[in-house]
């Protein structure tokens, strides 16, 4: 608890970190900020053309029900690839001053929380035009499931940033990982498609339950099970568990190892 009323007493420097990463991501780009949405849209003609035209499948709406898996998919893998760099890319303030090292990937993880809530006000215009409306009372269970995919992030990040700081290769090899992940993740498809003795498998993966909720809301229109909800908790806060006691270990080498 000590420890955490430190990084809350960097709140400042958090918030500090996550201004420039919004502001430098884009920086120079002629169409700057307005990537945060041509990326995620223009994989999503790519993956809708892919699936409905040269793999044809039967899910009615295949483009809102691929959005509404893609967005979130997007900002777990970013984080996982984008936050193993985030020690090594300030490695001369590690070295120089101190602040709490978690500081690093916590700032890197909000950065690409906030695009992704910004990449959701497309979602629920394309929701809306697409006719199958909005369930107020499923749309209060919106930021449980965003503030547990937050939490997967974080420990991801936490993990993958410790680790890269000790093995460099680490942060390409996570490149090739969540490219082979998010095929065993239901994002381009449904978990019915999954033959049923895989599916135990599949729901090993954090990621299904979080999947599975914002599709239950946003294309569903209907309350997550609470099943899907516990799931997804617990795995949240164990992944995060990990991510934090890994980093914990390891950081008291950061500085000679940078």
């Amino acid at each position: 608890m000590r420890h955490l009323k430190e990084i809350y007493d960097y709140r400042q420097m958090i918030y500090s970190l996550v201004r420039k990463e919004l502001r430098g991501r884009y920086k120079g780009s002629a169409l700057g900020f307005l990537w945060t949405f041509i990326n995620p849209l223009l994989q999503l003609c790519v993956y809708t053309f892919v699936f409905s035209v040269v793999m044809p499948n039967n899910i009615e709406k295949f483009y809102l029900y691929l959005f509404v898996g893609l967005i979130p998919w997007l900002f777990f893998s970013g984080s996982l690839t984008g936050g193993a760099a985030s020690i090594l890319n300030q490695k001369d303030m590690v070295k120089k001053i101190y602040f709490p090292r978690e500081v690093m990937p916590i700032a890197y993880v909000t950065s690409n929380f906030v695009n992704m809530l910004l990449c959701f006000l497309v979602i629920f215009a394309v929701v809306l035009v697409s006719g199958v409306g909005i369930n107020l009372r499923a749309i209060c269970y919106l930021p449980i499931i965003m503030a547990v995919e937050y939490l997967m992030c974080l420990g991801g990040a936490l993990l993958t940033s410790a680790l890269t700081v000790y093995f460099r290769d680490l942060e390409y090899i996570l490149g090739i990982v969540t490219m082979a992940w998010m095929y065993f993740t239901p994002v381009v498809y449904s978990l019915e498609m999954v033959p049923e003795k895989l599916r135990p498998i599949m729901n090993l993966n954090p990621m299904t339950p979080v999947i599975t909720g914002y599709r239950d809301v946003l294309y569903g229109g209907q309350v997550p099970h609470i099943r899907t909800l516990f799931s997804g908790v617990v795995m949240g806060v164990v992944l995060l568990l990990v991510g934090y006691a890994v980093f914990q270990k390891l950081q008291k080498g950061f500085a000679e190892e940078l």
